[in-house]
């Protein structure tokens, strides 16, 4: 599998500090020096700082991505400590994006972490993606799911989404703007899930609860995924949906295919834009 960033040209020789750090990467024949390179060449865009993005952005961080952003709106709030790792008790009442700059500049001081205290939206979605290599999403609503997986297939990014339950978790990776090696067009999110549900049929993290550990295995899954779109070892999650059951400690694998009729790169486009979210 190529990589998504080159590792072979860009920045400079790594230091003798990032040599150290990443020993365990670089002794790896599938990662070495060309793909610790790669991650350190890589633009990262994390949405949300929240159950899935707190676990996220740290093993990124970890991992040595250089340019590492998050976007979020919300404050850290006494119970979001239950699963957000990155957060603190000392750092209720600040902005999440604020709380997670001080957790990988201290973490990881190669990254440059940028923290956009915003919320997403059809206004400045195309304009932040595009300072970007890859996107992973990992928000708590339908609309916000919907709106990035439409922006990164008009911008023409690789966009990982995982998403929670109260004992079970997925997670894919979109390539829609790219085609298969049958010359076909990989599927859109919008060919696994067509149409959001009803509004309030799904109930929210805080009505139904959620098991904090099972945030930070998906979190985990979601910046390995990352890395692995970046590095380029092994088979990815193009067209497969990983299904986490905890209760029963069960992994599968749902594969799917692209809809001939889906809005986006069906064979009758009718989204071209963000209009429809405004």
């Amino acid at each position: 599998m190529r990589r998504l960033i080159d590792g072979e040209n860009g920045r400079t020789m790594l230091s003798a500090d990032e040599l150290e750090r990443y020993s365990r990467h670089i002794v790896m024949r599938e990662v070495g020096g060309p793909g610790q390179n790669a991650l350190r060449n890589a633009r990262v865009l994390m949405i949300g700082a929240g159950g899935l993005g707190a676990p996220a952005l740290m093993y990124l961080a970890a991992a040595g991505v250089g340019t590492l952003g998050v976007i979020d709106d919300d404050v850290v709030t006494l119970s979001n400590l239950q699963r957000q790792i990155i957060h603190a008790t000392p750092d209720i009442g600040s902005p999440k994006v604020e709380s997670a700059a001080d957790k990988i500049r201290a973490l990881n001081p190669h990254v440059a972490f940028r923290a956009h205290h915003m919320r997403l939206d059809a206004s400045n979605a195309m304009a932040l993606l595009a300072d970007y290599d890859i996107v992973a999403e990992g928000s708590d609503n339908f609309a916000t799911r919907y709106l990035v997986a439409d922006a990164c297939f008009l911008a023409k990014k690789p966009l990982v989404t995982a998403a929670l339950g109260v004992f079970d978790g997925s997670l894919t990776t979109i390539r829609a703007h790219e085609k298969n090696a049958d010359g076909v067009f990989n599927p859109t999110y919008r060919c696994l899930f067509p149409e959001p549900p009803p509004e309030g049929t799904v109930p929210s993290c805080q009505q139904a609860g959620i098991l904090g550990a099972l945030a930070g295995v998906l979190g985990s899954m979601t910046a390995l995924e990352v890395i692995r779109e970046i590095v380029g070892f092994g088979e990815g999650l193009v067209g497969r949906l990983l299904m986490v059951d905890a209760r029963a400690m069960r992994f599968e694998t749902l594969n799917y295919r692209r809809d001939p009729s889906n809005p986006l790169n069906g064979d009758h486009p009718t989204i071209t834009d963000l209009s429809g979210y405004c």
